[in-house]
């Protein structure tokens, strides 16, 4: 292909990416180093009380935001302030602290420790069962009889079809205090059941949910990759003796061995940034996740202020974390792809 017709092949899509990836990364990026903050004023304020004959009147000292004179609204002041939003969101000392005295309980007192504790869990928990599910549906589909593997097929695919803050929210309903299971539930153990009262059980329903919301993507790939196995090596499998564990230890899974990459690749991006179900099930009050942190940043306080500095810090951080997680399978498929270029 010519350098001209390439260039116009890819243009579109390098000016795409440019204009809403990159300078919004860089936007982000540059805000994490910025603090705004309104200009406030020191005024000397005077208050007098209805009187008939005499008034008694206070002044205060009072501190109040600028107010453009001609908008109306409030002045702000950008600074430079480096690595002080990072450390206002990591906060080292106070983690070093706690590690080096051991302290596990002073250390998840730490948002952004707590909720990278979680963020870890969740995803490396929820990685092979996602995985191993969407590979067992995969071959239980493909072993089926054809007449029933549309209907299958059909009811499989249902809990990667509803809208994920709505699956969340329809599990949240079967568990609350009076749901339908809860209520089952305790009929049954003839006890009374609090599923939302502990952050265990909360994080044991948000990772059921995950694999039950995400398998049937993994299915999807997998039963595609199942139909283009050798059947000319699982037959000399067959006829070697192998049993149909071997058959799926040593033809199969290698055979399927890039999709189960790129499904892990695709998952440790979504997982790492799990917000729905923090949501979903109203769960900020026991766990949080870096992606529900970054948007608690955003969130105004009292004063009506948002940490859009430290929202930018969390924001990178998260980046950073996906990064780190994706580096050993991208560096797995490059060699892999060099393997198989010689």
């Amino acid at each position: 292909m010519k350098f001209k017709t390439f260039i116009w092949f890819v243009g579109p899509s390098l000016f795409l990416m440019l204009l809403f990836i990159a300078l919004p990364l860089y936007a982000v990026l540059m805000g994490s180093f910025q603090v705004t903050q309104p200009v406030m004023q020191t005024v000397e304020v005077e208050s007098c009380s209805a009187g008939f004959l005499t008034q008694s009147c206070t002044t205060e000292i009072r501190t109040i935001p600028v107010l453009d004179e001609e908008t109306g609204e409030m002045l702000t002041t950008t600074e430079w302030v480096g690595w002080l939003s990072y450390e206002r969101v990591l906060e080292p000392q106070r983690a070093w602290d706690a590690i080096t005295s051991l302290n596990y309980g002073a250390l998840m007192q730490i948002d952004f420790w707590a909720a990278l504790r979680f963020t870890l869990m969740f995803t490396f928990i929820t990685l092979p069962l996602v995985i191993g599910v969407g590979l067992a549906i995969a071959l239980a589909v493909n072993n089926a009889a054809k007449s029933i593997r549309g209907p299958i097929i059909f009811i499989s695919l249902l809990p990667f079809i509803i809208t994920p803050v709505i699956g969340s929210l329809s599990i949240y309903w079967l568990f609350v205090g009076d749901g339908i299971l809860t209520r089952g539930i305790e009929n049954l153990l003839d006890r009374d059941i609090a599923m939302f009262a502990q952050a265990w059980t909360i994080e044991l329903l948000m990772l059921f949910y995950r694999v039950w919301h995400v398998a049937p993507f993994a299915f999807v790939i997998f039963y595609a990759g199942l139909q283009t196995v050798n059947q000319d090596t699982l037959e000399s499998a067959i006829i070697d003796g192998a049993t149909r564990w071997d058959r799926l230890k040593y033809v199969i899974i290698p055979h399927l061995m890039p999709l189960i990459i790129f499904i892990a690749l695709i998952h440790l991006m979504d997982s790492y940034r799990v917000f729905d179900e923090i949501v979903g099930f109203r769960a900020e009050a026991h766990v949080i996740s870096l992606q529900y942190l970054t948007f608690d940043f955003l969130q105004p306080d009292d004063a009506g202020n948002r940490a859009f500095s430290r929202a930018s810090a969390s924001s990178m951080l998260t980046m950073v974390g996906i990064v780190i997680l994706l580096i050993p399978l991208l560096r797995r498929t490059w060699r892999d792809h060099k393997g198989s270029s010689h």
